[in-house]
């Protein structure tokens, strides 16, 4: 279910102007940076047993957003991606669905074609991805071609240069407008780049910026950059939806892209949303993994589970 709108929250008031949106972010806590980076480097030694192996990689197959973002996207290629994302391993139908195809905006109705039926979401990035350079009439325009295609999500990237120059109530008025944009036709995913935000302090601001301005998703990358989703953000942002609920009831999902490319990255992303926020985002609704070749990885662990053997270089395609 989606959140409520920005201003029917608890914390409605603080979004009242630039200076009072000022001092709530300024006033969260700082991030100890050593603390974060130690526990989340802890929480990824955390071993679990062969049966809950098994669950844990059925569990981030059910949570992938099958993901491709290239100049060179074609209609077959996207089709394509969207046959493996609804039969991920033809061999074998208990293989479980990925949670949705993320793709370019042109590309949704191909991917809307390839999925139809499947109960697989086809996710939009959009706003002038992957910079975000772009009016704002613009972006709008983004978001609505995604909708009108067809776009069960829209994933739009903030205006990082407005952030870090602390234009905060620019960012969240843009993030208002794409909500509204949106109506209750779409999931909204907010990426930050956090790769590009600097500092872990940032990165906290960012996702309770984009809470309060009515994200149903914090992402935090568009995986063009060179530091992309890590354990260390991943558990600062589940830290903020944790804490973002305790206070005001919405329930806010999160999506870590670029980057996690095994099933041993994966599982340990999925420990640090059990030991952080709680079984509650052990859902492909509230969680998901921005990824393109995980999936074959995951897939090649899952038959040596039941095998108790790998399968050669031709078991997964090729994306």
């Amino acid at each position: 279910m989606p959140t409520t709108a920005p201003a029917a929250h608890a914390l409605g008031d603080v979004t009242a102007s630039d200076s009072t949106l000022r001092r709530f972010l300024h006033g969260l806590p700082g991030v100890d940076a050593v603390g974060l980076e130690a526990r989340a480097a802890s929480l990824g030694t955390r071993s679990i047993k062969t049966t809950a192996k098994a669950y844990a990689i059925d569990l981030a197959i059910s949570m992938v957003d099958l993901t491709t973002l290239e100049g060179a996207d074609t209609p077959g290629k996207v089709r394509a991606l969207g046959v493996k994302a609804v039969h991920p391993d033809p061999t074998d139908r208990t293989t479980p669905t990925t949670a949705a195809v993320c793709v370019y905006p042109d590309m949704v109705a191909a991917a809307k074609e390839a999925v139809a039926g499947s109960g697989v979401k086809v996710a939009s990035v959009a706003t002038a991805f992957p910079a975000g350079r772009a009016a704002l009439d613009v972006k709008l325009a983004d978001v609505r071609d995604a909708v009108s295609a067809g776009a069960d999500e829209v994933d739009m990237v903030i205006d990082r240069g407005a952030f870090l120059a602390g234009n905060y109530m620019k960012v969240y008025d843009e993030i208002v407008a794409v909500r509204e944009a949106l109506g209750s036709s779409a999931r909204l995913k907010v990426i930050f780049e956090t790769g590009e935000l600097s500092t872990y302090d940032n990165i906290r601001r960012a996702s309770w910026l984009g809470m309060l301005a009515g994200a149903d998703f914090i992402k935090t990358s568009t995986g063009k950059v060179a530091v992309n989703a890590t354990p260390a953000n991943t558990l600062l942002m589940l830290e903020a939806v944790r804490d973002f609920r305790a206070q005001t009831g919405v329930q806010v999902g999160v999506k870590p892209a670029g980057g996690i490319r095994t099933s041993k990255d994966a599982i340990k992303f999925l420990v640090l949303v059990n030991e952080t926020a709680g079984e509650d985002w052990l859902d492909n609704h509230w969680f998901r993994f921005g990824a393109s070749s995980l999936l074959n990885d995951l897939l090649m662990q899952r038959q040596k589970l039941a095998t108790g053997r790998y399968s050669g270089p031709d078991y997964v395609t090729v994306d």
